[in-house]
């Protein structure tokens, strides 16, 4: 059960607090990437000013000289908490999680516990790109079960991707990515049920990215891949970076259902030498003291994806866009605009607006580009300004 409250009356919307010159000094990825003259709506970091509690934890962290190495179960103990009032689950156990340097990393680590050298890693794509980035140069081979047209879980394309995955006696594992990134799309409890059957009939170890799990939109429900039926050997990683733009203060969980602790239990122990201590007690106090910051947040969001539906519905009703069920991103189809596989280089080269091409996404993605909706109206607005005078 989705515990969303509306965000506190005269909270203020974290993304109206900087404006687009004070960003420009930013030195981070986003920022940094393209050319000045280039408005940068593609790479997942926000435009916001972080919530309060983070920063004063980070700041006496500072102020003490606490920048050692991570220890104790804080983290876990918030993202508990964190998750029994939100999504109303309460078997997060802090005994069978483990801190990690970030979520991709971890996921690494789980699927070196549950796979092997070039066994199969069955994703649904189109999907964040590093999913196939990371498992190639791991040695595992990519199995694709593209999502539906309706950008949800296929399970016949699944069974046939677990078959193929588990062919000779292999190992297998399904990244699973929850909620979906690009689409923003929210797993129900009965396909995620579904899901963890088909896993079990084919003995395939489900590994989920839960990263964006915070970012839903008000009156959806996300549910935990670990708190389903059948879902017992799962392993999940998830954390506050996302949800509280974090990514540069690196930390991250794996969290092991009942029947895969003894999996996480092998993980080596230098692997807890990773994760940034300073990023630990920031993603603490945002699990644990954060939540009206978020709820503005996901007030701010939800309008920044009616404005995005409506500017685009007057201005390039071409372009096709399903507002998410959650994270910060717009998967917009511009297979009608005539542009080619990747329009992204269309709406850079003559619009001087970055978005994320759609083709790193594999299946399903060329002809579309991700938009990042984590900014303010007036930057959304001027991003779909330049996009126009790219086409003409």
């Amino acid at each position: 059960m989705n515990r969303n409250p509306q965000a506190t009356p005269g909270a203020p919307n974290p993304l109206r607090t900087l404006s687009l010159e004070r960003l420009r000094c930013r030195t981070s990825m986003k920022w940094r990437t393209y050319p000045a003259d280039v408005l940068p709506l593609w790479v997942a970091e926000m435009d916001v000013s972080l919530a309060e509690p983070v920063v004063r934890a980070v700041t006496e962290a500072l102020a003490l000289g606490d920048t050692g190495y991570p220890a104790g179960s804080a983290y876990a103990e918030a993202l508990a908490g964190f998750a029994e009032k939100r999504w109303g689950w309460d078997g997060l156990a802090v005994a069978r999680t483990a801190i990690v340097p970030d979520v991709m990393l971890g996921i690494v680590e789980m699927l070196r516990l549950v796979t092997g050298h070039e066994d199969s890693v069955v994703v649904n794509p189109p999907v964040y790109p590093p999913f196939f980035q990371f498992v190639e140069h791991m040695d595992r081979r990519i199995v694709e079960a593209p999502l539906g047209a309706d950008h949800r879980v296929d399970l016949g394309a699944l069974e046939t991707a677990f078959r193929q995955a588990v062919a000779g006696g292999r190992r297998a594992a399904y990244l699973l990515c929850s909620p979906h990134n690009p689409t923003g799309t929210v797993h129900t409890a009965d396909e995620l049920a579904a899901v963890a059957a088909l896993a079990a009939r084919h003995r395939v170890r489900v590994v989920a990215d839960e990263i964006h799990a915070p970012l839903t939109a008000p009156g959806v429900d996300f549910v935990p891949y670990l708190s389903v039926a059948g879902a017992e050997s799962g392993l999940s990683l998830m954390s506050a970076s996302k949800a509280w733009n974090l990514a540069g203060l690196k930390a991250a969980l794996a969290i092991a259902g009942p029947g895969a602790a003894a999996d996480l239990a092998r993980l080596p122990e230098e692997v807890s030498h990773g994760p940034s201590h300073v990023g630990a007690l920031a993603h603490t106090a945002a699990l644990r003291d954060g939540t009206s910051w978020l709820d503005a947040l996901l007030t701010g969001l939800d309008d920044n994806r009616r404005l995005l539906a409506d500017l685009l519905a007057r201005h390039l009703p071409a372009i096709t866009y399903r507002p998410s069920e959650a994270t910060y991103l717009a998967w917009l189809d511009c297979r009608a605009l005539g542009l080619g596989d990747d329009p992204a280089d269309v709406f850079l080269e003559r619009g001087r607006v970055a978005l994320n091409s759609g083709i790193p996404f594999g299946t399903g993605g060329a002809g579309h580009v991700r938009l990042n909706l984590a900014t303010s109206p007036e930057v959304i607005e001027e991003g779909v300004r330049r996009m126009v005078a790219a086409l003409r």
